[in-house]
């Protein structure tokens, strides 16, 4: 009990912390740019598959990441871009966007940082099953910062159905442990694994790849024993940087 009060009280001084102004910034007007971290299509001519997480947008932030994918096809000239966007669903059916972008955009303001890397032969060969991914997903006109369905659950949706990408979300990932309304159980990201979650507020998982995490009301503890790091909420993984970046 004493976790889930602690849980309980993070949440609520995050929500405080984020609900008062900030210096007049507003996410409008925030920096939209490049963070100059994905190749050029004109110097990288090959396949690529990137996935990214940024600093959520206002209150958000403090606790939470937003997630995407980017991939670009073998010698085409734009990226195209996987997130979900919740306030699209005030103007359309889907909160899902798959669109040309670029690929490693600030999320408003916020830095992005990379999560995988993945080029050459088996970028090709992920990104068809990635895009029918993001077509099974099932939670396409709902939304909810927590604990899901959400922009991280679309992201962890898409890597348990693609487990050639080998790779879990942050542990600050917010939604990525949400199943679905009945289903208690399912692989984990990584697809070395096995996840129980109830409604993305209890949980563990436990994992060759994943190592051992437990969710409780949407904060993540957790171990990573391959490669040494602590998963722990707001913070994210402290370590050695998970397999999709290991060159």
């Amino acid at each position: 009990m004493s976790f889930i009060a602690a849980g309980t009280a993070i949440l609520l001084l995050a929500s405080a912390a984020g609900s008062a102004p900030r210096g007049g910034r507003d996410w409008r007007t925030a920096d939209r740019s490049s963070a100059g971290i994905a190749p050029s299509p004109a110097e990288h001519p090959g396949a690529v598959v990137q996935g990214y997480a940024a600093r959520a947008v206002r209150w958000r932030g403090v606790f939470a990441v937003h997630c995407w994918i980017s991939v670009k096809e073998k010698d085409a000239a734009d990226y195209r871009v996987y997130h979900l966007v919740g306030w699209r669903l005030r103007r359309s059916t889907s909160a899902v966007v798959v669109e040309p972008d670029i690929p490693d955009r600030r999320w408003y303001g916020k830095e992005p940082g990379l999560l995988f890397d993945i080029r050459g032969e088996k970028a090709e060969r992920i990104i068809p099953l990635l895009d029918q991914a993001s077509r099974s997903y099932p939670y396409a006109s709902a939304y909810r910062a927590w604990p899901g369905p959400n922009s991280n659950t679309y992201i962890s949706h898409i890597l348990r159905n693609v487990p050639e990408i080998g790779v879990e979300l942050p542990p600050n990932a917010v939604g990525r442990d949400w199943l679905g309304g009945a289903r208690l159980a399912d692989v984990s990201e990584t697809g070395t694994g096995v996840q129980i979650s109830a409604y993305g507020l209890l949980g563990v998982t436990a994992g060759l790849s994943d190592g051992l995490e437990a969710n409780i009301l949407g904060l993540n503890f957790g171990v990573d024993l391959l490669r040494p790091a602590l998963k722990l909420p707001l913070l994210g993984r402290i370590g050695l940087r998970d397999k999709g970046l290991n060159k």
